[in-house]
Formats: C-alpha cells, structure tokens, sequence
C-alpha cells in the first residue's frame, strides 16, 4: 500500500523525497518520543538509586509513552519553549506525588542533544546503513558482471588508456564500502549528556555524591556514552563530523551520477537506465530518453552538501551556549532522509542499468590506434631510447597528419627497429593491440570484490 501524500507540506522532501521506514526516527512525532525516552530514562534511575517508588517511576514511564506530538505543540503555544512542554504533557498524566521527578535535575540539552544522539543512530543502523550495504552489493555485482568489459578510460574528458567497465565501477565498490564504514563509525562517536545547565553536574551535584557516575547510567539505559565534559550542550564535533560524514557519501553517489549521466550521452551511450513503458522524457520531444534519475540524485546533493558549512559554524556557540546552532540543526533529518532517498533510489538504477558493451568496444576503437602511444614510449625508454617521449609525440602528430595509426608509421621506422626487436612477444602484443593494454583492470576488480564482498558477508 502506497503512503498517503499530504500535498499541503511545504517541504518535497514530506511526499517527494520521503522515505516512509525513517519516520519512526527522524518524524517531528519520533522526536518528541525519543525526548521523552530521556524522561523516562531519569526516572528510572531515580527508581533504581532508591529515590523514587517504583510505582511512581511506572506512572512517568508510562506518560512518557503515550505522549504524542500534538499535545506538545499545543502545550508550546503556552510555554514558548518545547521541553517545557513536553515535561508539562508528562506531568499531566501522572499523580501529585509523581509530579516533582519529572525532568528533575535536567536542562533542556540534556534532553535535546541525547535524544538526537539516539534517533541518529536508531536510524543509521536500522534503515540508512542497510540501505548502503544493499547498493554496494548492487555494485558488487556490476563490477563482477563487468569485470573484462572493455572500455576506454577517460581523463579530462579525453580517451586516455583501456579500463574494463567492471574496473570503473570497482573504484565506487571501494569508496562506498569504506563509507559505510566511516558512517558506522561517526555514529558510533556520537555522545550523549546529562550534566546540567553549563556542564558542571551543579544540579545532580545537590541529589548525588556521584553525579558523574548518575549521568552514565540515565544514558546507559539508551545504549549511549556521556561526552568526557559538555557546557550546556555536547561538544559538537562529534555531530560535525556524522554529518560530514553524511555528505561525503553523498558526494560518492553525485560522482556515480556524473559518471553514468555522462556515459549516457548520445555520442557516447555507453550505458543507459531501462525506462518504465510509457515512461515519458520530454514534454515536447517523444523520442528522448533522459538520464533524469542519475541528474535528480545530483541536484539534491547540490541542495544538501552545504550543509556541511552549516554544521562548522554551529560549532561555534558563545560560552557554556546560546540558540544560534537549535534552528538549523532542525534540519539534519531533512538532510538524512534525502540522503537514504537516494541511496535506494541508486540502488534501483543499478538494478536497471543496460551495458552496451558493442558501444563500449565502438568507443574504444576511435582511439585504439593512439593508445599504443603510452606504452611504446614506455618500453623504447625502458630498452635505452634516449628521448622515446619527444619521438613518440612526433610520431603521434605525424600519424595523424597522414590519416595513418601509429604503429603504421613506427613499425618501420629505422630509427627504432633495434628498440623493437628488443620487445618480449608478450610486450609486442600488449604495444599494439591496445585491446590488450588493460594492465590489472580485470584482477584488480576481483581484488575489490573480494575484498568488500568479506567485509559485508552476513550483513
């Protein structure tokens, strides 16, 4: 069943770019229940320490499940600050005795930055990290598939030296996977707090001789670590660094795009995405078939990589804090949500991708009478050429001016016969059969999948 579409949202990213498994963590209603999970965390350590009776700790824990963001954001309306809200929605569920233990001891980061923590994490190992692992297996099997693929290399948009497309894709295997990685690591590092108004445990240090040792375990309960030391906020490095670490695998993914968009040029059609029928790629031109999804990943990237700016500068918070990182760090899901968006949406597409590999020997064949270049220079400098450079760069201007390939007008030339007849038969085919001039293409691209292939087995 289709997710129902509110097309009264002003966001896509709400019916456009959704990811409909991310709501129960990245939701305006995910994150009032994450902050109230932090309440109720507090109240059952005061149950465990002895200060509170465990039937009042089951009434806060209780509340704090039921309450709901529509009540929070009435109660706002109110209070003009949103963890008081909330508190206050709990309160009212619970008995005049229960009442004074709700929020006691807490500001309102050691709410906010410690629910953040944690819905961040939920949903990077629950949805967004097996979304990355099922498109790298997506490429895995590309690269596999396509390993003796031959394809031209391309540098600076110019031909340069025979690849296999396998090889090509192998290169995204390899920077995807250690993303991945990287991606389980900054959640990893992200930390919750509960060490009050500027960070120096003033108000647990009035309930406990061992605040610090009170903090550990209120977070414990969330599967979460305490930051060494906090002012009223986490240190935010470690935030910074998940969501650089976000748009560093976005970025992956925006060059995967470029690459493929590229590919599907009309005069080069290397590649190309299997449409639906009676998919449409012009309003005007029925007969084109544009690379619209490959260009929609790369323009949300462009919308979302300056996020990373943003994140540097909410570094920066005056003394023990003040409000100038709360409104743009709202946006971080947004951010999330576009991301794994993409993810599956890449995944998809790899799934549909068409290889024309008669186009790719096509391409290759325009140039394959100038690759030798590169390795004739090579092996006449390697048997004792004195300038082999300079002389293939002449033969290569004099082959073209003369409409003839290379190895037409060095393969009798007197000057390096004796260099020539020094090649091994091996290295005479690999000069000029350029087909052959692939180098480790081939293994290194078996090398890549092994390799990521172990990395995720299981997973």
């Amino acid at each position: 069943m289709e997710e129902e579409i509110d097309f009264s949202a002003f966001s896509p990213t709400d019916y456009r770019y959704s990811v409909a498994a991310l709501r129960e963590y990245l939701s305006d209603e995910a994150y009032v229940q994450y902050k109230a999970k932090v309440e109720a965390a507090v109240a059952s350590v005061f149950e465990h320490r002895g200060i509170l009776k465990s039937e009042l700790c089951d009434e806060i824990v209780d509340a704090a499940s039921k309450v709901t963001a529509e009540e929070v954001y009435e109660e706002e309306q109110h209070t003009k600050h949103d963890i008081r809200a909330l508190v206050n929605v709990i309160r009212r569920r619970v008995s005049e005795e229960a009442k004074p233990f709700v929020h006691l001891s807490a500001t309102s980061y050691d709410v906010v930055d410690t629910a953040n923590a944690l819905r961040y994490k939920d949903a990077v190992k629950h949805v967004i990290i097996p979304d990355m692992i099922l498109l790298e297996r997506a490429w895995l099997n590309l690269a596999r598939r396509e390993k003796d693929t031959l394809q031209i290399g391309r540098t600076h948009g110019q031909h340069a030296e025979p690849i296999s497309f396998g090889f090509a894709i192998a290169q995204y295997v390899n920077r995807w996977g250690t993303q991945i990685l990287q991606m389980q690591e900054a959640t990893g590092n992200l930390v919750g707090k509960f060490s009050g108004a500027v960070g120096a445990y003033n108000a647990t240090s009035l309930l406990f001789d061992d605040p610090e040792e009170f903090e550990r375990e209120v977070l414990s309960l969330l599967n979460l670590k305490p930051a060494m030391v906090s002012t009223q906020i986490v240190p935010p490095e470690p935030m910074s660094d998940f969501v650089h670490t976000v748009i560093c695998s976005f970025s992956v993914l925006a060059n995967f795009c470029d690459d493929m968009r590229h590919l599907q040029r009309s005069e080069i059609g290397e590649v190309r995405e299997r449409v639906d029928e009676g998919q449409v790629g012009s309003s005007t031109m029925p007969h084109k078939r544009n690379p619209i999804s490959f260009e929609g990943v790369k323009s949300l990237w462009k919308k979302f990589m300056p996020q990373a700016i943003t994140m540097h500068l909410d570094q920066i918070s005056e003394h023990q804090r003040d409000l100038t990182n709360s409104a743009s760090q709202r946006y971080i899901q947004e951010l999330l949500v576009v991301f794994d968006y993409c993810v599956r949406k890449l995944g998809r597409i790899t799934e549909r991708l068409e290889v024309d590999s008669e186009r790719m020997h096509a391409n290759f064949a325009l140039s394959k009478d100038n690759i030798i270049a590169e390795p004739l220079y090579i092996l006449l400098s390697y048997f004792g050429h004195p300038n082999a450079h300079e002389y293939v760069r002449r033969k290569t201007v004099q082959a073209y001016k003369e409409h003839k390939s290379l190895r037409e007008v060095v393969e009798h030339d007197n000057e390096v016969l004796a260099y020539i007849a020094k090649f091994t038969p091996e290295q005479k085919e690999k000069v000029f059969d350029a087909a052959k001039y692939t180098g480790l293409a081939a293994e290194k691209t078996d090398t890549v999948v092994s390799y990521w292939d172990d990395v995720f087995k299981g997973l």
